[in-house]
């Protein structure tokens, strides 16, 4: 099994922003796979699909971004998954807008989301989609503004790469995902 985490915030408000990438990418992985993500448990909304021959748990943590590692560590611990069973789909402002960057492990990159994941896995060895959002001066604004609808394109299609890239890390590899998707 494996666990497919989209970081963002909970609420209609918080839908349309930026850092919600993470949570869009799980809505259309699971419009794909015909799957609902409508469980309430362990702090975060759920939803059980398959990808070939593994099953796969989707995953919005409903703790707001900064404690997202609560949702996650209590879900790796009870299905007994290991980190490297862990994909992590996330924004991130030092990518430019409509950029995609997958890895097989590194740091928080700043991003508080990310720091608590690290801290509640205690160990940073997990996989994780980055999805440029491009910076701006003010960045609590930056993220939770809304995108305009020229920037939706763009991220319409990186969310589609990245729906294909989850593919990938599960049928295959992080090495053929990143070779194949990392622009």
């Amino acid at each position: 099994m494996k666990l497919i985490v989209g970081l963002g915030n909970p609420g209609p408000e918080y839908s349309q922003t930026r850092h919600n990438v993470g949570f869009m990418t799980v809505d259309r992985l699971a419009e794909e796979l015909k799957a609902e993500v409508n469980k309430n448990k362990f702090k975060a909304l759920i939803g059980e699909a398959q990808i070939g021959c593994e099953k796969i748990l989707l995953v919005k943590p409903q703790t707001y971004m900064n404690l997202s590692g609560e949702a996650v560590g209590m879900l790796a611990r009870w299905y007994k998954l290991s980190a490297e069973d862990i994909v992590v789909i996330y924004d991130d402002m030092d990518l430019p807008l409509g950029k995609l960057r997958i890895r097989p492990q590194g740091g928080s990159g700043g991003h508080n989301g990310m720091k608590s994941i690290i801290a509640h896995l205690g160990t940073e060895k997990f996989a994780r989609i980055r999805i440029g959002i491009g910076r701006s001066e003010d960045s609590i604004k930056h993220v939770l503004g809304n995108f305009s609808t020229e920037e939706m394109k763009q991220i319409d299609s990186v969310i589609s790469d990245a729906v294909k890239a989850v593919h990938v890390l599960v049928c295959r590899d992080v090495n053929t995902a990143m070779n194949k998707y990392n622009r």
